[in-house]
């Protein structure tokens, strides 16, 4: 039963990183803040003001599951400490890949949990807007972009995170031009800022009837939502405004009337559109979310004191700018350009398996 006494020992070990993590997570101010907004909740007029009321319910889920995950890693930690008391008592080692799958997932977790206390970014906390953008190259490319969002759709849904479509533009033949996602979740886009920049792939082209090897780019952008309004102001006379008709095939994802919205941010030149929703208005708020997203994300990554710091600057969707390359042929391997972390895994990586490259660079921005 030696097995079992090597896992109690780390098992061990695990403790007082436990205690740190406790810590570093803040939870007893946080259970004091829930027990302030719950009695917050229970007073009477609080849902007239409909706009706090959701603010404040937000806050307290997001303080709950952050308190709940805490909890229920020490509950693991229990659970494979008594599993590996009773196989010692009882000579029975049948319980060990049990105990091996779930010391794996514990650790995952840890890993996961302290890393989410480096987010100490302005806009860590909030939901990400993802923005995809098909480089040269014409099919090939915008079928890689579609791959990436499919990639990205994933990795949400591995997560728990609730996904909207805010616009999507389809690709002449196949895949798509162009496409924004927002990713809905606490932390959301602290974990996912790391994924913004081009990315390039190599791989024998479906669409090429000579099996030649291609190699594509797309871009990704990724900006926090900002849910306050006065956090970045959006000026009148800083916007220009197209309404046009929706393009593409679309499928469900596209209304095809004359509702679609273009704004263009004149002092950037930054240009959102949105062609999603039944409404003008609908896609007007949505634009309007995108570009403040947009202003946000440069503004924190140019570390700049305002918005009028902010000069227009586009990402070059060629070779020599990106941050990670998905190496299909001649070989298979997925490798971050930043952090050199790689994975030889590529199904595993396009079906949302990226927290290893998310791990790797926020260690790598913490120790910076």
């Amino acid at each position: 039963m030696l097995e079992f006494d090597e896992y109690k020992v780390k098992l061990n070990n695990c403790k007082p990183d436990l205690e740190v993590l406790r810590t570093a997570l803040k939870l007893e101010p946080a259970q004091k803040e829930i027990e302030e907004l719950e009695a917050a909740s229970a007073r009477e007029g609080f849902w007239n003001d409909v706009e706090k009321s959701q603010k404040v319910q937000k806050r307290l889920k997001n303080l709950k599951d952050k308190v709940d995950n805490f909890n229920r890693l020490c509950a693991s930690w229990d659970d494979m400490m008594t599993m590996c008391e009773m196989a010692i008592e009882e000579d029975d080692d049948s319980m060990l890949p049990e105990l091996q799958s779930e010391f794996a997932e514990f650790t995952r977790k840890m890993e996961s949990t302290r890393l989410s206390t480096l987010l100490t970014g302005e806009y860590d906390a909030n939901n990400a807007i993802l923005t995809f953008h098909a480089g040269a190259g014409g099919t090939e490319a915008q079928d890689w972009a579609s791959m990436l969002y499919r990639m990205y759709n994933m990795w949400a849904d591995r997560h728990g995170y609730k996904v909207r479509v805010m616009d999507y533009l389809d690709g002449d033949e196949a895949g798509i031009k162009s496409a924004t996602i927002m990713i809905e979740g606490e932390n959301a886009y602290g974990f996912l800022k790391s994924e913004h920049g081009i990315h390039r792939l190599v791989r024998v082209s479906p669409f090429d009837a000579a099996g030649r090897r291609h190699t594509s780019f797309a871009a990704v952008e990724v900006m926090p939502e900002i849910s306050d309004n006065s956090e970045i102001e959006l000026r009148d006379e800083d916007i220009k405004m197209d309404v046009y008709r929706s393009s593409g095939a679309g499928g469900q994802k596209v209304n095809k009337t004359s509702s679609a919205v273009r704004l263009t941010h004149i002092p950037t030149g930054i240009v959102v559109s949105s062609q999603v929703e039944r409404s003008h208005f609908q896609n007007l708020e949505n634009c309007k979310d995108m570009l403040r997203a947009r202003l946000a994300e440069i503004k924190e990554r140019e570390h700049l004191e305002k918005i009028s710091d902010i000069k227009g600057v586009q990402m070059k969707i060629e070779w020599g700018s990106q941050i990670r390359s998905y190496v299909f042929m001649p070989y298979q391997l997925v490798k971050d350009h930043r952090t050199e972390y790689e994975n030889g895994n590529i199904d595993n990586v396009m079906n949302g398996d990226l927290d290893g490259f998310i791990n790797a660079y926020l260690s790598m921005r913490a120790q910076n």
